[in-house]
């Protein structure tokens, strides 16, 4: 077991964990340490500054993808943006999202839905938390949970854990300058070796 690097050693045991632990809630919750580990190796920073920037642009965002468990279907992916780049206001659908800052800043947005759901392309929509924050912060995002990121003044990396690969359902995006909502599907995966 000492022979294993930083990745091999955070998904063994969050493949433990997921075996362990049935109620998602908690199991993401027990996750949230073991990111900060992995976050904390300082071979695992090295790694990151090799790894390419991912797009913003367009309708889908662009994800390293790292691993996919075989059994449990976590995935681990990365997410490098430039300096200055945000997010669309968006959440993750039924997918649990583990968002951790490996170097450099991010702005954390979170959103609060305010009107009744009743109309389909319509969604109102408030800023509750904004916050900065640095390497080593971890952002746990429940299901549904509406959010934004934005990076600061140097290149961004952040390691993401998911509990299912993005990028094959839907999830919502909102326009608060008009109240629009509609779904698309989330970041395309481009696989990416980390040792």
């Amino acid at each position: 077991m000492s022979n294993q690097t930083a990745i091999q050693k955070f998904i063994t045991a969050a493949r433990r964990l997921h075996a362990d632990e049935s109620d998602a809630a908690t199991r993401w919750e027990k996750m949230t340490p073991l990111l900060q580990a992995l976050l904390a190796d300082p071979s695992v920073r090295e790694q990151s500054k090799n790894w390419p920037d991912c797009s913003q642009g367009g309708d889908r965002a662009e994800n390293l993808l790292f691993y996919e468990d075989p059994d449990y279907k976590f995935v681990i992916n990365g997410l490098i943006k430039a300096p200055h780049t945000r997010t669309a206001i968006h959440d993750h659908a039924h997918n649990w999202t583990l968002y951790g800052v490996l170097d450099g800043t991010e702005s954390i947005e979170r959103y609060e839905r305010i009107d009744d759901r009743s109309r389909p392309e319509y969604a109102e929509v408030k800023k509750s938390v904004a916050v900065t924050v640095g390497a080593g912060k971890i952002d746990l995002v429940p299901p549904f949970a509406i959010h934004a990121e934005e990076s600061g003044d140097a290149r961004t990396v952040a390691i993401i854990v998911r509990a299912e690969k993005a990028g094959g359902f839907l999830q919502g995006r909102y326009d608060p300058a008009t109240n629009r909502y509609w779904q698309g599907y989330g970041p395309k995966q481009i696989a990416h070796e980390f040792k």
